[in-house]
């Protein structure tokens, strides 16, 4: 079984020091017409020939020796700009040249370039396409270097675990994972399995239990001072639908499932590689979703930790399941803030497309701070409402709860509501519903497994650690 570990900085392009960079000079689009009147007209005449236009994320080189560039980046301009003129540049390494106070700061450019160096690539014998370098600029203080190195990494490490092809990416696998995190960063890990798993968690094991590699539950604890802040990911490392089958198609990236789980994992790396203060918890409930004669059945009623009866209204809608266990062990400890992140519904990408993930708080400033965070990180969310109306639905069961209930719409709205039955009411709790995968390549963002909502949640979590 492959093993994906943490990926090192200078992998996705940021180094330290090289006496062979080549200036990258960063100005706006304002700056640079300014800067035109000083060129000489050899450089004008190349600028003109080369159909140069000073867009934000363009890129010019310069003629002479040196093999200079300029980068157009405007003081407001996204991450996404800062990938795409890493995108544009030749594979060398660059260092920030001249006076770029007018840029986005180095900690912005230099995310945005890690991200567009990220490639996945541990089942080629070559790789195509070298790396772009970036000096990091000793302007950037030794706290910023950290949070750079742990959003970088971090994100990274999400795309590697849903990237990774679910014959190795299996419950197995997802633990191995969580282990690496916990002895790079002397975190505590305990998993549980086996009959135990049977007794504890039984709404796991049940989703779980057909598959080859048998289902397990993450729990893994790190730091002691700041607030206690609970993560939970939807690890299901394949979905076949389990005996309400999907087509092929729908399962032909079924891999991506554990996309939750993922993101918290790359979280957690994140928020514990830049040393913010708080008490973290991460649980993972992982497990397939496979067929053989132990599957559950449309309409079993099955157990769950909270002791509440729950009647499986269709075996594709698991991953609310092996969610309600772990929510519940979360909220035995009365977590200052709690959220989970799945790939959760169909219904979600519908109302949303697939690049927004759909936000469900219990508290409206809960929502607002993390809907602030997703604006500053540039990593949108939008909050979809737990509307109490539809609580009905789930209470339609022939015998019990049921985990769909019996109405086909609103579907995003009644698995949340689902969700928070077992997270209750009063409980500073989020769930995020996320794709986790890129359909199409833009800069910076790769097709294949995405780390959606994880820079939003690090930056509202830094914000309640008083960062």
């Amino acid at each position: 079984m492959m093993q994906f570990p943490l990926t090192d900085l200078d992998m996705l392009g940021l180094v330290e020091a090289d006496a062979a960079a080549r200036p990258l000079l960063l100005m706006t689009a304002d700056d640079f017409h300014s800067w035109l009147e000083t060129a000489d007209d050899a450089t004008l005449d190349w600028a003109d020939a080369s159909g140069f236009t000073a867009a934000s994320g363009h890129t010019l080189l310069l003629p002479g020796a040196g093999g200079a560039a300029l980068g157009i980046l405007d003081r407001d301009a996204s991450l996404w700009d800062a990938s795409r003129l890493a995108a544009s540049l030749p594979a060398a390494c660059w260092k920030m040249a001249g006076d770029a106070a007018d840029v986005p700061d180095p900690g912005t450019v230099c995310l945005g370039w890690a991200l567009a160096q990220y490639r996945f690539t541990a089942f080629r014998a070559e790789t195509s396409g070298e790396i772009r370098r970036l000096v990091i600029p000793e302007s950037l203080s030794s706290a910023g270097r950290d949070r750079l190195a742990g959003l970088a990494t971090g994100v990274a490490f999400c795309r590697d675990l849903v990237n990774a092809p679910a014959n190795h990416m299996t419950p197995a696998g997802l633990e191995d994972a969580a282990r690496h995190l916990a002895a790079r960063f002397d975190a505590t890990i305990e998993v549980t399995e086996g009959a135990a798993l049977a007794d504890g968690f039984p709404a796991i094991d049940t989703v779980g239990r057909a598959a080859e590699v048998e289902p397990r539950l993450i729990d893994m604890r790190w730091g002691d001072s700041g607030p206690k802040i609970t993560l939970v990911g939807k690890g299901i490392t394949f979905d076949s639908g389990g005996l309400d089958l999907k087509p092929s198609k729908a399962m032909e990236i079924m891999k991506k499932d554990m996309g939750g789980a993922a993101t918290v994992l790359g979280l957690a790396a994140a928020l514990m590689t830049a040393g913010v203060a708080i008490r973290l918890r991460v649980l993972v409930p992982a497990a397939e979703n496979a067929v053989s004669a132990k599957s559950m059945r449309p309409l079993d009623v099955i157990d769950t930790r909270a002791g509440i009866p729950v009647e499986v209204g269709n075996t594709d809608a698991e991953g609310r399941l092996v969610l309600a266990d772990a929510i519940s062990l979360a909220c035995e400890e009365d977590p200052d803030f709690m959220i989970d992140f799945a790939t959760l519904t169909g219904a979600a990408r519908v109302a949303l497309g697939t690049e927004l993930p759909a936000l469900f708080t219990n508290r409206d400033d809960t929502a607002a701070a993390i809907i602030d965070a997703s604006v500053q990180a540039g990593d949108p969310l939008w909050r979809l409402p737990l509307f109490d109306d539809y609580e009905r639905h789930l209470d339609a069961g022939n015998v019990a709860l049921s985990s769909t209930g019996a109405s086909g719409y609103g579907g995003a709205i009644t698995a949340a509501l689902f969700l928070r039955r077992f997270a209750g009411r009063d409980s500073n709790w989020a769930h995020v519903d996320v794709m986790a995968w890129n359909l199409g390549s833009r800069p910076g963002r790769p097709k294949g497994g995405e780390a959606m909502g994880l820079r939003a949640l690090f930056t509202y979590i830094e914000g309640l650690a008083g960062g």
